[in-house]
């Protein structure tokens, strides 16, 4: 059994910054890609940013050069600091991770999603 757990969401005045966190805790033998995904009111769920086991990372372009994804693997926690933050960023925030004894047996697991704000 494996939880993800987003913390750090709220409202925030557009031109500001938040800092989300995805902690998974369970039977966790390895975690390799940890993503965000948002999803709007009536918008399909997308991908904002994603980071592997060895860092690499992935951007949407509609969040390039405002958001950063880091990871913290001794707390098994993902983060995504979002800075300049606009009023279409306002979304729901799901993170999810693939994790598994092996890259090849490894599952999908999602957060309960955390909401965020950008309004005056």
């Amino acid at each position: 059994q494996v939880n993800l757990v987003e913390s750090g969401g709220g409202l925030v005045q557009p031109g500001g910054s938040l800092r989300l966190s995805c902690a998974a805790s369970g039977n966790i033998p390895s975690i390799y890609v940890m993503r965000w995904y948002r999803q709007a009111p009536g918008q399909e769920r997308e991908l904002v940013a994603s980071i592997s086991s060895g860092d690499s990372t992935y951007f949407a372009n509609a969040v390039k050069g405002r958001f950063t994804i880091s990871r913290d693997n001794a707390k098994n926690t993902v983060y995504l600091q979002m800075n300049s933050l606009k009023p279409e960023d306002t979304a729901v925030y799901y993170c999810n991770a693939d994790i598994g004894s092996t890259y090849f047996a490894r599952d999908r697991y999602w957060g309960q999603g955390t909401q965020v704000t950008v309004s005056s």
